[in-house]
């Protein structure tokens, strides 16, 4: 009989209610595996939470998530323990072309993912498809957004969060992602798993100041970029949801491939 992976779940949280209800959502989707949540209630940085959540893990696969996120599969588990066979990272929107310090900043045909937006005590959903032209997973990734990422025990231990430059809640991810790349570790975009964020992201200017470092940090790849190359906001097919299960009926293969090919024809237009 074959052996069940662990899962462990490190989420950086400061607000109880959300916490639980993801540690519940997840507790009941990895269901059959073995599983541990890890919670991080007094993080100085997501970097430095992550570490500290690693460092006291036990799991074969960590899922590093917010806590604002939720999942809509009930074969998640199964999914992600197969996929991990053949992947070292997982994630839920990416690129395949780093070229500044955003996961979407070349633009089309270069992202990939699907993610819901919503926005909480409001009922309208916003499904923002970025590609998904190979299904269940786009593969060739090289960076992947934070909201949750999900990586084989030995690449995170490997790779680990670079606490120093990343001291706040911005491009942990990024450089995380991008560093497993260059290291040489297989990366991937999950499209088939409804996600559900209770955020649109935050670009402010402490983001600026971290795009800096990372700029920064690895000059040598990204210091030729054309600054006209760089897209400012992720270009990608966004649709509306008065409800749940409407969204859900609509994430499948056929409505989000149409959608890639019909953007990604307008963009090349």
């Amino acid at each position: 009989m074959q052996t069940l992976p662990k899962f462990s779940v490190i989420v950086c949280s400061v607000e109880a209610a959300k916490f639980a209800h993801l540690s519940a959502s997840l507790a009941h989707l990895l269901g059959e595996y073995p599983h541990e949540i890890i919670g991080i209630h007094d993080a100085k940085s997501l970097a430095e939470g992550y570490n500290r959540g690693l460092a006291n893990s036990t799991g074969d696969i960590i899922i590093f998530s917010h806590d604002d996120i939720l999942f809509a599969d009930p074969h998640f588990a199964r999914k992600i323990a197969d996929r991990m066979q053949s992947y070292d990272i997982l994630g839920f929107a990416g690129t395949s072309k780093l070229i500044t310090a955003t996961w979407f900043g070349a633009g089309q045909p270069h992202i990939h993912g699907a993610i819901c937006h919503a926005k909480r005590n409001r009922p309208d959903l916003s499904l923002n498809i970025y590609g998904a032209a190979t299904w269940p997973v786009v593969e060739g990734i090289q960076a992947i957004d934070g909201c949750c990422m999900i990586v084989k025990r030995v690449v995170a231990e490997a790779i680990g969060f670079d606490a120093e430059t990343f001291d706040g809640f911005h491009l942990y991810d990024l450089d995380f992602s991008y560093s497993a790349y260059r290291a040489g570790y297989r990366l991937g975009v999950c499209c088939d798993i409804p996600i559900l964020h209770e955020s649109s992201g935050n670009f402010a200017y402490q983001h600026l100041q971290y795009a800096e470092r990372f700029v920064l940090k690895y000059i040598a790849e990204l210091g030729n970029t054309n600054p006209q190359d760089i897209v400012s906001d992720p270009p990608g097919r966004g649709a509306g949801f008065s409800d749940y299960g409407t969204l859900l009926r609509a994430w499948n293969e056929q409505t989000l491939q149409r959608a890639t090919i019909a953007m990604r024809r307008s963009f090349r237009g």
